[in-house]
C-alpha cells in the first residue's frame, strides 16, 4: 500500500512546492512509483512538470467533487516513475463548493483509495492555507513533510500548524503522522540561516530532518523550463540535497 505524504505549511514561499515537485522526482529515479498530486490553485507543481495549466481538462478538483476517478485524471509527465494528478485555476471554486457537503474532509482521501495500491508514494502539494483543500490533504494522509526557510520568521505559524496537525489527528486523522520538519532555503554564509537551523534542531529534536535543502539557483531555474531539478541539472546541489532527502524517506519508512 502506497504512503501518502503531504507537504504542507500555511506559509507562502517556503518552498513547499519545489520539495513536492523536486522529492516525487528523487524517490522516481530511486525506482519508487510515485503520483504527485497538485491540491494548490496555483497550480506551480502541474505547471513545474512542464504540463501545460491551461490544456488541463481534469484534475484535482474533478477527484474532490468526485465526478471523475483518480484513474481518468492522472497525466504522464517528464519525470521518470512519477505521474500527476494537475491542477487549475478552477480548484480555487472547491472550498465553496464543498462546504455544504457531508464528509467534505475526507473527499480526497476516498478518491484515493483506488489508486493507492498501485504507488509507492503519493505526494500532495498542499495551497499555502489551512483551508478545506489543506484539511483534506492532511485527512488523506499518513504523514506530512513541513518545509520551513531559513529566515527570520521560519518559526512564526508553525505553532499554528501543529495546533491545527492535532485536532486533525484528534478529530479526522488519528494515524496522521509528522514526516519531518524540512528547513529550505539554507546558506550557510549567513549567520542568521545557521541560527534557524540551531533554534529549530533545539526545539524539535528528531522530528527534524537531517537533510537541509541549500539555496540554489539552479532549484530556482528548473520550473521555468517545466523541469525537475533531477533532469534540469543532476549534479547541482539542490539535485543532490532532495536525492539524500528521498534516501531519508525511504529509508524511514522501510523500518
Amino acid at each position: 500500500m502506497g504512503k501518502i505524504i503531504a507537504i504542507a505549511n500555511q506559509k507562502g514561499g517556503v518552498g513547499k512546492t519545489t520539495t513536492s515537485v523536486n522529492l516525487a522526482a528523487s524517490l522516481g529515479v530511486l525506482e519508487k512509483k510515485v503520483l504527485l498530486i497538485d491540491a494548490d490553485p496555483q497550480a506551480n507543481a502541474t505547471s513545474g512538470l512542464g504540463i501545460d495549466v491551461e490544456s488541463v481538462e481534469m484534475g484535482t478538483y474533478q477527484i474532490l467533487e468526485h465526478s471523475n476517478t483518480p484513474k481518468e485524471t492522472i497525466i504522464k509527465c517528464s519525470a521518470v516513475n512519477v505521474d500527476v494528478i494537475p491542477a487549475h485555476i478552477d480548484l480555487v471554486a472547491i472550498e465553496i463548493e464543498l462546504v455544504d457537503k457531508e464528509n467534505r474532509e475526507y473527499m480526497l482521501k476516498k478518491a484515493l483509495e483506488s489508486v493507492r495500491d498501485e504507488y509507492d508514494y503519493i505526494i500532495i502539494d498542499c495551497a499555502p492555507s489551512l483551508g478545506l483543500l489543506t484539511l483534506n490533504a492532511l485527512t488523506a494522509a499518513d504523514s506530512v513533510v513541513i518545509p520551513i526557510q531559513c529566515e527570520y520568521f521560519a518559526l512564526e505559524g508553525l505553532g499554528k500548524l501543529l495546533n491545527t496537525i492535532k485536532s486533525i489527528q484528534k478529530i479526522h486523522n488519528p494515524d496522521l503522522d509528522i514526516e519531518g520538519l524540512l528547513l529550505t532555503m539554507y546558506d550557510s554564509r549567513l549567520r542568521l540561516s545557521n541560527q534557524v537551523v540551531e533554534e529549530v534542531q533545539k526545539h524539535f529534536n528528531d522530528m527534524v530532518f537531517d537533510t537541509v535543502i541549500q539555496r540554489n539557483v539552479k532549484l530556482s531555474e528548473a520550473p521555468s523550463f517545466g523541469e525537475s531539478i533531477i533532469n534540469y541539472d543532476a549534479t547541482s546541489k539542490g539535485a543532490v540535497n532532495y536525492i539524500h532527502l528521498a534516501q531519508e524517506i525511504i529509508k524511514k519508512n522501510s523500518k
